[in-house]
């Protein structure tokens, strides 16, 4: 994308300090409504172990689903124009470092939430994949017109339940999704040459 400002959200571009304030304020508030719902309920979250096999499997899917996004983006225009908004809103104003962050954050709060509590709190099962899944996706839903990556999101989200399904570590997913995340940060920084670069 060129030097285009993210005009369909309708919103103002960000500022470096107010993305990196968004994704720390998000993860706390995600991580406060996990630990209030494993306060409230009786919901047993999915372990999160140590377990040196669990980090080329989450790397393994975190490249499998940003290769994943690559063909999508080429071979739906729709997607490729809401990715490209929602993209250059987030990571335009942050410079390289930042996405250190940008992988960490989103990929241990998120996954918390929807894999490690959502998931077993509707059920380790389709039902409970399902409705984590969309639950996430609503959650990368920014504006009417981002609906394509809000399917992408369910999408992703259902890999990365699947994951801690069949994994039954939280370890899985959360190396998948970081890594998800700063490999396809990363490569649209270098495309977009135009952001910063320290």
């Amino acid at each position: 994308m060129s030097e285009q400002e993210p005009k369909d959200l309708g919103i103002e571009p960000l500022t470096r300090p107010q993305v990196l304030v968004a994704i720390a304020v998000t993860a706390l508030v995600l991580l406060a409504i996990a630990k209030l719902w494993l306060y409230l309920s009786s919901v047993q979250q999915i372990p999160l172990t140590w377990n040196p096999i669990a980090l080329p499997i989450g790397l393994g899917v975190g490249l499998a689903i940003t290769l994943a996004s690559a063909i999508v983006y080429r071979l739906w225009p729709a997607y490729r124009r809401s990715a490209d908004t929602y993209l250059e809103l987030i990571l335009k104003p942050l410079v390289w470092p930042d996405l250190i962050w940008l992988g960490l954050l989103p990929g241990m709060s998120e996954e918390l939430l929807f894999r490690g509590i959502m998931l077993p709190a509707f059920g380790l099962n389709a039902i409970g994949l399902m409705f984590s899944s969309v639950f996430f996706g609503v959650l990368h839903l920014s504006g009417r017109e981002q609906w394509p990556y809000m399917l992408w999101a369910i999408f992703v989200g259902a890999v990365l339940g699947a994951c801690a399904l069949l994994s039954g570590n939280l370890l899985v997913p959360i190396v998948a999704h970081a890594s998800a995340n700063w490999i396809s940060s990363s490569l649209w920084k270098s495309r977009n040459r135009g952001s910063k670069l320290s």
